[in-house]
C-alpha cells in the first residue's frame, strides 16, 4: 500500500470508527437512563460500547499474524484508560469520586481479572485456567450487576459482603429526567446500534492495516504501533465517554466503565483468543508493558478509595504516569 494512500486510509477509518463508536455509546447510555438502569449497569453497557475499537484492532492485527501489535493494543490501551478516563477526568470535573461499595466491587473484578489476564499473557497459566479464573469472578459479577438488587434480595444472602454487593449495584443515575428523552423506539435505536457496530469493526481493519503498512514501510516495531499509536487512538470513545460521566459527577459510571473495558480487553483480546490460537512469547519490553498496567491498576485502586477520590493532584499522577509509560516504551523500543 503506497503511503498517501495508507495514510488517506487511516484517517478515513479513523474517523468512522471513533465516529461509529461515539454514536453507540450515546445511543446505549439514552436507553440505559430510559430504563432507569443502575449505575453499575450503565458504565458495563457503556463500556461494551465504546471498546469496540480496542478489540476490533487487537484481533484484527492478531488475524494478519501481528501478535506484538495485538498484545500492545490492548495493553497500552488499559495502561492509556486509566490516565485518561479517571486521571484526566478528575482534571476535568475536579474529582472522581464514587461510594466505598462501589469501589469494592468494581476495583476487586478489575484488579483480579487484570492480574489473571497478565498471568496468561506472560505465561505463569494457561489461557484455559484463565477463562475459568476469569468466570469464576465475572459470573457472579455479571449476575449481579444484570440482575439488580431486586434479583440479590430475593436469594436472601446474608454478610457484609453481600451487603456491599447489594449497595453497590442499587446505585441509580443521578441525571435530571430531560436528557433521557428520545421519540425513537427502542427496536430502531437497537437496529442502529447494530450498524455502527459493522462501521466499528470495518473501520478497525482498515485502520489497522494501514498503520501495519506504514510501520513495515518506515521500519517502526510492532510494539511501538501497538502501544502509542492503535493504543490511545482506539481508546479515544472510552476516554469522551468518561469525561462526559466525570462532568456530571457520575464517578460509579466512570468507573465501571473503566475498569470494565480494560476487563473486556484481557477477556476477549487475550485470554479467549489464546485458547483459540495460544500465546505468543512476550518481548522484555511486552513484561515491562505488563507490570505497567498492574502497577497503574493498583494505584488507580488505592487512588480511588481514599475519602476524597482522585483530585487534580492524583489525577495529575495518573496522566504523569502515562507519559512516563511512553517514555519507558520508547527508551526500550
Amino acid at each position: 500500500m503506497a503511503p498517501v494512500v495508507a495514510v488517506a486510509t487511516f484517517l478515513v477509518s479513523l474517523a468512522i470508527t471513533l465516529g461509529a463508536a461515539e454514536l453507540f455509546a450515546a445511543r446505549l447510555d439514552r436507553l440505559g437512563t430510559r430504563f432507569g438502569l443502575s449505575e453499575a449497569l450503565v458504565g458495563l453497557l457503556t463500556a461494551l460500547a465504546a471498546d469496540g475499537p480496542e478489540i476490533s484492532s487487537a484481533l484484527v492485527a492478531l488475524a494478519k499474524g501481528a501478535h506484538t501489535v495485538s498484545v500492545g493494543v490492548l495493553v497500552g490501551s488499559n495502561v492509556f484508560n486509566l490516565a485518561a478516563m479517571i486521571g484526566v477526568s478528575a482534571l476535568v470535573a475536579g474529582a472522581v469520586r464514587l461510594p466505598r461499595e462501589s469501589l469494592v466491587l468494581e476495583g476487586s473484578v478489575g484488579l483480579l481479572v487484570t492480574l489473571v489476564g497478565s498471568a496468561v499473557l506472560l505465561g505463569a497459566i494457561g489461557p484455559t485456567i484463565g477463562a475459568v479464573l476469569c468466570a469464576a469472578v465475572l459470573l457472579p459479577y455479571l449476575f449481579a450487576v444484570i440482575g439488580g438488587p431486586e434479583r440479590l434480595g430475593r436469594l436472601n444472602l446474608g454478610g457484609r459482603a453481600a451487603e456491599v454487593v447489594r449497595r453497590a449495584v442499587d446505585e441509580r443515575e443521578r441525571i435530571p429526567a430531560p436528557r433521557a428523552t428520545s421519540t425513537a423506539h427502542p427496536a430502531r435505536e437497537v437496529l442502529l446500534m447494530v450498524g455502527e457496530v459493522l462501521l466499528i469493526v470495518g473501520g478497525s481493519f482498515g485502520m489497522v492495516q494501514a498503520v501495519i503498512s506504514l510501520g513495515d514501510r518506515w521500519d517502526i516495531s510492532g510494539a511501538v504501533i501497538g502501544v502509542l499509536i492503535l493504543a490511545p487512538l482506539t481508546s479515544l470513545p472510552n476516554a469522551f465517554t468518561a469525561l462526559r460521566l466525570g462532568r456530571h459527577g457520575r464517578g460509579s459510571a466512570l468507573v465501571t466503565e473503566t475498569f470494565n473495558s480494560n476487563t473486556i480487553n484481557l477477556l476477549f483480546g487475550i485470554v479467549v483468543p489464546g485458547i483459540l490460537v495460544g500465546i505468543a512469547s512476550v518481548s522484555t519490553t511486552g513484561k515491562v508493558n505488563v507490570a505497567w498496567m498492574v502497577a497503574m491498576t493498583l494505584i488507580s485502586v488505592a487512588l480511588l478509595a481514599r475519602r476524597r477520590g482522585v483530585g487534580r493532584a492524583s489525577g495529575v499522577l495518573l496522566v504523569g504516569l502515562y507519559a512516563g509509560f511512553v517514555v519507558t516504551q520508547l527508551a526500550l523500543g
